[in-house]
C-alpha cells in the first residue's frame, strides 16, 4: 500500500467526480488529463479514483489548481504531489489540502512555491 492509500480517508470514482461537479464523466477525465485535479489507479479493477476533498461544494477545491502546477513544476510525480498534500504539517496545522479546504490557500502556495527552489 502506497503512502497516498494510507493518507486519504476518501475516494471517488470519475463518475461520482462528475456526478458531484455536475458535468460529463468525459470531462471528470479530462480534469484529470488536464491535472486540475489528481487521480490514482486503485481497487480490483485498477479505476482512477480522486480524493474526495478535491471535490467541494460542487465544484474542484478553490486553490488546487494552482497548488498543483507549482508541485509539478517543482518535478513532484502525481503520486509525490497528492502524498505531499495529505501530509500533516504541524506549522499550518493540519495537511495543506486541510489548508485549502479552509480556504488557506496563499500559505499552501507559498509553501508549494518554496519546494521549487
Amino acid at each position: 500500500m502506497s503512502d497516498v492509500e494510507t493518507l486519504v480517508d476518501r475516494w471517488l470514482s470519475l463518475p461520482e467526480v462528475a456526478e458531484l461537479l455536475e458535468v460529463p464523466a468525459t470531462r471528470a477525465r479530462q480534469l484529470v488529463a488536464e491535472r486540475q485535479i489528481l487521480a490514482v489507479r486503485r481497487g480490483e479493477n485498477n479505476a482512477l479514483m480522486v480524493p474526495a476533498e478535491f471535490v467541494q461544494a460542487g465544484r474542484v477545491l478553490k486553490g488546487l489548481q494552482g497548488t498543483l502546477t507549482l508541485l509539478l513544476d517543482a518535478r513532484f510525480s502525481d503520486e509525490d504531489a497528492m502524498t505531499w498534500l495529505f501530509t500533516a504539517d504541524d506549522t499550518l496545522p493540519g495537511s495543506p489540502v486541510d489548508a485549502l479546504v479552509a480556504n488557506r490557500g496563499t500559505e499552501v502556495k507559498r509553501r508549494a512555491q518554496a519546494l521549487g527552489f
